[in-house]
């Protein structure tokens, strides 16, 4: 079965002022859709036509398949993406996530603070993350479509989109400003909350 784009968990008006329905039509139904199509005929010309999202991007790390690998990871990290943003609902960390972040940098604003300096300082398109590393949260960033399903030490918790197309339209090229307020105000906590049993990446994955 090919991959297919999945559905956003949510409507396109839904994220309001802070991720315009225009950005999302583009974004998702335009260039995500994009990554999907090309992983399919890629995977299928490679002989993996029947292996996941997941082990798709493996393999294709494995064998320095860049342009396999590109495109599938950017269709898994597009697909975790979506499932980090949430309804402006005044959601906050609570839990088990409330303490992990205190612990690790103080308070949620701190975390936030960090985030968006790591995304806004990040050359160029690519991603920025929140990870478990081992049993710790560890904020970092990775270049064009690498992704934490290439890298053993990163468990998926969350992800802010620093690729161009991410913000052009509702922000124009300010950054900064998509940082803080996608951050500050759309971030799904319940999901990166569920993410710390590890399991992140299989969230984002698809059967082949």
């Amino acid at each position: 079965m090919p991959f297919t784009l999945p559905e956003l968990p949510y409507g396109q008006g839904a994220l309001g002022q802070f991720m315009s329905a225009e950005t999302l039509s583009f974004h998702h139904g335009k260039h995500h859709k994009a990554y999907v199509d090309k992983t399919n005929a890629l995977a299928g010309e490679k002989g993996l036509a029947g292996a996941s999202l997941v082990e798709v991007i493996r393999a294709a790390r494995e064998r320095g398949d860049q342009p396999l690998f590109n495109n599938s990871a950017q269709h898994w990290n597009h697909s975790f993406y979506w499932q980090c943003l949430a309804p402006p609902e005044a959601q906050r960390p609570t839990g088990k996530l409330a303490r992990m972040i205190n612990e690790a940098f103080g308070s949620t604003e701190q975390l936030l603070a960090k985030l968006k300096e790591e995304a806004v300082g990040h050359f160029s398109n690519g991603w920025a993350w929140l990870v478990l590393d081992r049993d710790a949260l560890r904020i970092t960033s990775l270049h064009d479509a690498d992704t934490p399903v290439a890298h053993e030490d990163m468990r998926p918790l969350l992800t802010l989109d620093v690729w161009e197309h991410a913000y052009y339209i509702d922000y124009r090229n300010a950054r900064p400003d998509f940082a803080e307020k996608v951050l500050g105000n759309i971030v799904n906590w319940e999901f990166v909350a569920e993410n710390l049993d590890g399991r992140g990446e299989e969230r984002a994955n698809q059967p082949g």
